[in-house]
């Protein structure tokens, strides 16, 4: 009886030293910025993670600048950061904080963005996937005609991820001369506003002989989608990604095709135990699902990739079945719809 109560008391210990360590932990997260809807449920996502963990939350907003991103990280190591999430404005710039973070011996996660350095740990789900989900939805509703690539930004690696993917679909109906594609281009920054620039001035181009548009992700579609209504050519496929909900009620209304869905909620989770778990001494090759994964510059990284899901009219009641959005939301403006609109 007497070694029972030991061995309970010290169990009891070690759990609250666990939780101890836990709260101990300060996680540091650095945005590129907060254009997209999309940040701001990863966002939560990782507070409330973190949160669960008993680890406190530090975040920074790069507003878009790759330099004030890299006083940012400075900030947040100095602020006592144990380990860093870092959604990356630009894969290039952004060594110099993998190299602070690594002198002072602070984990790094890579978020969703590549960061090409094997001291860092690569979270995003995956782009290649998603690129050919976009294609695939497109070419099915067009499997013939004109093809704009209105691309991401030129400083994100995902950008490229997406366009060989995309390219990986179309690849057999270009060379049989079914697909051609008319026009193609980055979009600064992933911002709507120079995605429909870009749209326009292809559009122009073209004298609006354009039947589908693949753009890379809901932002962009937006832009696409903007553009096309002022020509009345709403309503021939585009494609996105994220699931923003702008881009659902698209869906829903007909004006864009597919968004690839992927669950930020689930990233922004992962991005946090992860974090957790490198700040606590876990080596990267030990976090569940971790793969080796060949970067396009020929480094192996430690990476975890998460499945996307494209969302067609065909399948729309999935986000709202999963809480992701209302269906008041959803069906805004929508008349005699898809389900669940209809």
């Amino acid at each position: 009886m007497t070694r029972f109560k030991i061995t309970s008391v010290a169990a009891v210990l070690a759990v609250l030293g666990s939780a101890a360590l836990a709260q101990d932990i300060t996680v540091g997260v650095s945005w590129s910025n907060f254009q997209e809807e999309r940040w701001k449920t990863d966002e939560a996502a990782i507070v409330e993670a973190l949160k669960a963990a008993g680890a406190e939350y530090l975040s920074a907003d790069a507003q878009s600048s790759s330099s004030k991103q890299l006083s940012d990280i400075e900030s947040l190591i100095a602020q006592g950061a144990d380990s860093l999430i870092i959604l990356a404005q630009d894969s290039q710039a952004i060594g110099p904080a993998v190299q602070a973070a690594t002198d002072e011996g602070i984990p790094v996660v890579g978020y969703d963005r590549l960061i090409d350095d094997p001291r860092a740990f690569y979270l995003t789900f995956d782009n290649v996937e998603v690129g050919r989900l976009q294609a695939e939805a497109v070419f099915k509703q067009a499997p013939t005609g004109n093809y704009v690539m209105i691309k991401g930004s030129p400083t994100d690696p995902n950008a490229d991820f997406l366009r060989g993917g995309q390219q990986e679909v179309l690849q057999a109906a270009i060379d049989a001369g079914d697909v051609t594609i008319v026009g193609e281009a980055y979009t600064d920054g992933w911002l709507p506003a120079n995605a429909q620039r870009n749209m326009e001035q292809m559009l122009t181009a073209q004298d609006n002989k354009v039947d589908a548009v693949v753009a890379s992700n809901d932002g962009t579609a937006g832009g696409v989608v903007a553009a096309l209504t002022a020509q009345g050519m709403q309503g021939i496929p585009v494609s996105g990604q994220d699931g923003d909900h702008a881009a659902l009620n698209r869906v829903a209304k007909g004006t864009q095709t597919v968004s690839v869905w992927k669950d930020a909620r689930d990233l922004g989770k992962a991005a946090a135990e992860i974090a957790v778990a490198l700040a606590e001494g876990q080596k990267m090759a030990e976090v569940e699902d971790a793969e080796t994964w060949t970067s396009p510059s020929g480094k192996d990284l430690t990476a975890k990739f998460l499945a996307p899901v494209p969302i067609t009219a065909d399948n729309l009641t999935a986000v709202v079945d999963a809480g992701w959005i209302t269906q008041e939301s959803l069906c805004q403006g929508v008349t005699d719809g898809p389900a669940p609109c209809n």
